[in-house]
């Protein structure tokens, strides 16, 4: 076909390539990009939905934290934390050895019971909580090659003892704190270090819809998980009337209350009970309690942070008993008694 010279021809016109298959390569580029966005975006969804599901239990599941990862599965250098076991024998025998390290259990659903009647046998008798989960769920939780055979333990960050360790340990008259759900490890870990601070007995929490001890609450404890006693109780109602039972009183905290914390008298043996955050006490748990005290706030802000009104009120406790041992030292001898 003759063509005059300096003519472009349509397809240089359009900018098109008269070839097919180059109209096909370019199609196939452009639906290439299109796929890695849309998989990147997937990618980053996925990685905010775990991060924001594990922040409603206290913990943390993003890709560089310290206990999980779930960067992809294909990844060659994935960080598994050593609070993590899998398998049945090694779960079955860190319970055997130390069941009172071992936070929590995942089984997956549908996974042999013969195999972990034993397992199923200790975490009952030791309090241990075990949860069902999806075997995808538990695969995000251990290395891409890693058997978990459909059951992972995690281990605490520190030993818990039984309530009865933290009566039996009780010398003098009783300081103890109980906490109505703390769902964020960092305001449990700065309520143990007030706690050790302040010379309390021990704290108590709850088994379920609380944070235990994690690896987050051991940093933000700055050790005190070391030395405070930590029990976990199923029911923190239930929990008040064995304290009223063993001469303890409870004080619980409120905004509403019309008793301000210095008001009690805290030479007494008392357990102070705290609400989880933002929610305050449960009411039926206030109701419970001896008596509500209260923390006056001069301006705008409503409340305190848990930890910082955890310590205000067991300094509070603090500075009464010591006054009070003061003043029975020097109080001199009655008449009665008084020798010439």
């Amino acid at each position: 076909m003759k063509q005059f010279k300096g003519r472009k021809t349509r397809s240089e016109q359009s900018g098109k390539s008269d070839n097919p298959r180059n109209s096909r390569n370019a199609d196939f580029g452009r639906r290439e990009n299109s796929e890695q966005k849309d998989n990147f975006k997937r990618s980053e969804n996925f990685r905010r939905n775990v991060n924001e599901n594990f922040k409603r239990n206290g913990e943390s599941f993003s890709g560089n934290n310290e206990k999980y990862d779930v960067r992809p599965r294909n990844s060659s250098s994935i960080a598994v934390s050593s609070s993590v076991i899998y398998g049945v024998l090694p779960v079955l025998e860190a319970l055997r050895a130390d069941a009172r390290r071992i936070e929590k259990i995942f089984v997956a659903d549908g996974a042999r019971e013969k195999r972990l009647t034993e397992i199923y046998e200790l975490a009952r008798e030791n309090g241990v909580l075990i949860n069902k989960s999806t075997r995808e769920n538990l695969a995000r939780m251990v290395a891409p090659d890693a058997n978990h055979q459909g059951v992972i333990a995690i281990k605490a960050a520190a030993n818990y003892v039984t309530a009865d360790d933290i009566f039996g340990a009780i010398e003098e008259k009783a300081l103890l704190v109980a906490l109505d759900g703390v769902e964020d490890p960092r305001n449990l870990g700065a309520v143990l270090r007030v706690v050790e601070g302040a010379g309390a007995n021990g704290v108590f929490i709850p088994e379920r819809r609380a944070v235990g001890l994690t690896e987050t609450v051991a940093k933000s404890s700055a050790g005190a998980i070391e030395y405070v006693k930590v029990a976990k109780v199923t029911n923190i109602n239930r929990l008040i009337e064995e304290l009223k039972e063993r001469n303890i009183w409870t004080i619980g905290t409120s905004a509403d209350a019309e008793m301000d914390y210095t008001e009690w008298d805290w030479t007494q043996p008392s357990a102070l009970i705290l609400g989880g955050e933002g929610k305050g006490l449960h009411r039926l748990t206030a109701e419970k309690c001896d008596a509500l005290v209260k923390i006056p706030m001069l301006g705008r802000i409503e409340s305190l942070n848990i930890s910082v009104a955890c310590g205000v009120i067991l300094y509070e406790a603090v500075r009464q008993r010591a006054q009070k041992s003061k003043t029975a030292a020097h109080a001199s001898p009655s008449d009665g008694n008084s020798e010439l």
